[in-house]
């Protein structure tokens, strides 16, 4: 599966498309801003659908100029969104439900804790997925309260670390990265006991 991605609006947002080589059908995810560099990233290709990670702002700037322009349902996980989002999604999916794109098959993980709508696509039979703000290669992403931090850490024990040590992590800011480089690193991190915090996190904190 064919993976484009470009950096976009004034955060440094990942917007993602996956496109299918075979029947040329395309996902976008997280269409954060600048519609025209969005629209470029499906050039020659057939949107099928618009995909979120998860509702904050910087991920859903251009979200509805790209369901005009697309004219394509919106998939998203049902939440709770972040606050003053208002997501009028096609189609809610939960942790473990398949998307098709073409001939192949994305996998939904619920990744709660930098916010509770956040969730990843796996690309079945691949060993990459688009991680959104879940993980980042130098910390866990931004958490609003000490209850999404604890949050944050129960899904990188249940969650991310189930993932092989092949996953290549592709984040909603900065570069991918393989997590197998990261694991030990994270089992530190999730050994310490970090009291009431929240906030910016890194692994070596």
């Amino acid at each position: 599966m064919n993976l484009v991605s470009r950096q976009v609006g004034p955060w440094g947002t990942n917007a993602y498309a996956l496109i299918c080589p075979t029947t040329k059908r395309s996902v976008l995810i997280d269409p954060g801003s600048e519609p025209e560099k969005l629209t470029n990233m499906l050039q020659g290709s057939i949107p099928i659908a618009i995909l979120l990670t998860h509702s904050d702002i910087d991920h859903i700037g251009a979200l509805e100029e790209m369901k005009k322009r697309l004219a394509v349902p919106l998939i998203a996980h049902p939440g709770p969104h972040a606050a003053g989002a208002v997501i009028a999604a096609d189609r809610w999916v939960n942790d473990g439900e398949l998307i098709q794109v073409g001939t192949h098959t994305l996998q939904v993980y619920h990744a709660p804790g930098h916010i509770g709508d956040q969730i990843c696509f796996a690309i079945q039979g691949d060993n990459r997925i688009i991680v959104g703000d879940t993980i980042f290669d130098g910390g866990p992403g931004r958490t609003r309260s000490s209850a999404d931090f604890q949050t944050t850490l129960a899904t990188l024990r249940h969650v991310v670390l189930l993932w092989p040590d092949s996953t290549i992590c592709y984040p909603g800011h900065g570069s991918s990265f393989r997590l197998g480089d990261r694991k030990q690193a994270i089992k530190k991190f999730l050994k310490k006991d970090h009291g009431s915090f929240f906030g910016d996190a890194t692994w070596d904190m």
